[in-house]
């Protein structure tokens, strides 16, 4: 589906900005834009897509998402009592000086990870509410230092679900390893062929029992999972980017037959691709 690029009022200068809406009426189309953005929405009842994702929303919502991830809120109510608060903050602040030291190592990871989107449940969402109340302005060093201090929290939070599949949100995980690095790479180069756990193992010079185990430890996902994922996530790309007909976006995605497509994407999604489809286009266009 069709997004808009949204340009957001955040200067060159600002270390962030924060935006308050009462009332929030998210008649906002599916959009996307180059800063990063915390998004704290209370009293609401509706949907929320962020890439790939699409899930019903009731009460509060606490999400991060990166630069160019694609999202939308829609509200199930005309007149509405929700309210929003948003911190955004430029994408080059990965990249600044502060970024580079050994303390902010788990800010830097999360600030990777929210290229994907990311959304928090309580506690962390409680604690970030009060804290982000706390922020009157981007002018003062104290409203610096809680803007450092939430993204601290949110790193270390364990209430924590990622949202978009790699392949959707375009994410690119920093590697942690060469071999890694090179079987991931190989798959995005490679996904519509049959690939197999030998070939792989092969590549890195190791046995299948031994990459596999060290594929997992170092991605906290098997090989095997890892490859399914990435082809579901350029269906779900194909799905919500394209018309093309869903019997073509299975061989497009790597998989040998239809049954075999869908049935993996509904273990997945809980859902057919075709409904998959039509719910996307449903939220996105009411």
């Amino acid at each position: 589906m069709r997004s808009i690029r949204e340009i957001t009022p955040i200067k060159n200068d600002d270390p962030f900005v924060v935006l308050k809406h009462k009332n929030a009426l998210f008649d906002y189309p599916l959009h996307f834009h180059n800063e990063y953005e915390l998004n704290l929405i209370t009293d609401f009842k509706g949907s929320r897509t962020v890439g790939d994702s699409t899930e019903k929303i009731e009460g509060s919502d606490l999400t991060l998402l990166g630069p160019e991830l694609k999202h939308v809120w829609k509200s199930d109510s005309v007149i509405s009592k929700a309210a929003v608060i948003t911190l955004q903050f430029q994408e080059h602040f990965l990249y600044s000086k502060i970024m580079s030291y050994s303390v902010s190592k788990d800010i830097k990871k999360l600030l990777e990870l929210s290229k994907r989107g990311i959304s928090f449940s309580n506690p962390t969402k409680e604690i970030i509410y009060k804290k982000m109340k706390l922020i009157t302005g981007n002018d003062t060093f104290k409203s610096f230092l809680i803007f450092l201090e939430i993204l601290h929290i949110l790193s270390t939070s364990n209430d924590v679900k990622i949202l978009s599949s790699p392949q959707s949100a375009n994410y690119n995980e920093k590697r942690e390893s060469r071999r890694v690095s090179l079987i991931m790479n190989y798959v995005k180069n490679n996904y519509k062929i049959p690939i197999k756990l030998s070939k792989v193992a092969e590549m890195v010079n190791m046995s299948e029992s031994a990459f596999s185990h060290y594929f997992k430890k170092r991605t906290g996902i098997s090989f095997t999972n890892y490859l399914m994922d990435y082809r579901l996530g350029v269906v779900t790309k194909y799905l919500t980017e394209t018309n093309m007909p869903i019997n073509e976006v299975c061989y497009e995605a790597g998989f040998n037959s239809l049954s075999n497509f869908n049935r993996a994407f509904k273990k997945k999604h809980n859902m057919s691709p075709k409904e998959f489809k039509h719910n996307y286009e449903k939220e996105i266009l009411r």
